[in-house]
């Protein structure tokens, strides 16, 4: 488990712009479980209605435990996690599910999970380095 702070992204940016104050901009901080077998994060329904971000579509999923759900899709979100933030999409969950912390984020974030001590920290204190290609 480890502290995940949820954001609207366009209440972020229009702080930022001095649209809104910042104690305007809805957010949610929220322990969440770090899945490495999850592909993208997850958060119950009650969060997403919080933050108010909108549900661009619908999926089936399936669980962990086998059974398949419909799970919908928002957008607008700014992840931060150890310090280290980004925007994204999330999976809808049923409201009370765990909020997940999926493969995407750790990647994108540069983040590891040490199996060992069971903690997620970041890979190189200095940021994130990203792997790009050079097209010629």
């Amino acid at each position: 488990m480890t502290k995940l702070t949820l954001e609207n992204a366009v209440d972020h940016e229009n702080a930022l712009n001095g649209v809104i104050a910042v104690d305007q901009i809805r957010r949610v901080e929220v322990d969440a479980l770090v899945d490495t077998g999850a592909t993208m994060l997850a958060l119950p329904a009650d969060i997403a209605a919080k933050l108010g971000v909108t549900t661009r579509d619908r999926r089936r999923a399936k669980l962990a435990d086998g059974t398949s759900i419909e799970v919908g899709r928002v957008t607008g979100l700014r992840i931060e996690i150890l310090g280290r933030d980004m925007t994204g999409d999330a999976w809808v969950l049923p409201v009370g599910a765990t909020p997940l912390i999926g493969q995407v984020q750790l990647e994108l974030l540069d983040l590891i999970v040490d199996a060992k001590s069971q903690e997620v920290r970041v890979r190189l204190a200095e940021g994130p380095v990203l792997d790009l290609l050079r097209a010629s």
